[in-house]
């Protein structure tokens, strides 16, 4: 069960002890007779950014789908603050604080950035300024493009605008599914650098991303997923320094 961290002290030592924000049982996803999760099993910590890297068909984005309710496991249990999410609709999942960016960005084309931004808060009916002020706070280039079809946007806007309507339902928990592809590089500095400033803010973001080496400079904690399989974890640093995560996913070994 979710709580918040816990100060422990004693006269010799000091230390924070962080709780799960999301418990990850045993899920398993199968599409047709294909098994494409085999029984994973995590832990997200509150506060945390956590990225699961592999490759594709490894079951990242499925893991995904299933937490917002949009895959229905062949079996799981997904605590969310100690509350089961298995069986609850994505409405439900959304109200609960968790939000979905989804890969591809799949802005709506022919609606303004505003009325984009509008439909990530459609389960609210109270007063959005404050919240279209964070987001433009967070990305300028929005507000200077607030009336423009979202489809004429760079693909760098578009991804900027995913995010924004993500925020727009004042998460607690945000889940990116490969925020940087397609991107040019200087976008993707700027967009792991909103990952990191919404994280500090208090949100606890889980992150798929094939740019490994960005995803786990910023991750407290990863995992690796190999054919539905967790293979290894252990934190950003660690992972990027070791040298089999070093060949499969950042093209070099470490000498």
């Amino acid at each position: 069960m979710s709580e918040k961290n816990l100060e422990i002290q004693n006269p010799e030592v000091s230390w924070t002890v962080k709780q799960n924000i999301l418990e990850i049982r045993d899920l398993e996803v199968s599409y047709g007779g294909i098994k494409a999760v085999k029984g994973i099993s995590f832990d997200v910590n509150e506060g945390e950014i956590v990225t699961l890297i592999g490759a594709n068909g490894a079951g990242k984005s499925t893991t995904l789908k299933s937490i917002a309710g949009l895959v229905k496991p062949h079996s799981a249990s997904i605590l969310f603050e100690g509350q089961e999410l298995v069986g609850k609709t994505p409405d439900q999942i959304v109200k609960s604080g968790i939000t979905l960016v989804p890969e591809g960005r799949r802005v709506f084309p022919n609606l303004t950035v505003k009325e984009n931004l509008k439909i990530g808060a459609y389960l609210r009916n109270d007063d959005l300024d404050a919240d279209f002020g964070y987001v433009y706070g967070l990305f300028p280039r929005l507000r200077e493009r607030e009336w423009q079809l979202a489809g004429t946007l760079s693909g760098g806007e578009q991804q900027m605008l995913a995010v924004g309507r993500a925020l727009m339902s004042r998460p607690k928990f945000i889940m990116m599914d490969e925020p940087s592809l397609g991107l040019a590089p200087l976008v993707v500095k700027d967009i792991f650098s909103i990952i990191k400033t919404i994280n500090k803010q208090g949100i606890t973001v889980l992150l798929i991303e094939q740019n490994a080496n960005m995803a786990l400079q910023v991750a407290d904690k990863a995992y690796v997923l190999e054919t539905g399989v967790i293979t290894m974890s252990g934190t950003g640093a660690e992972l990027l320094a070791d040298p089999k995560v070093r060949e499969a996913y950042l093209g070099k070994s470490k000498n």
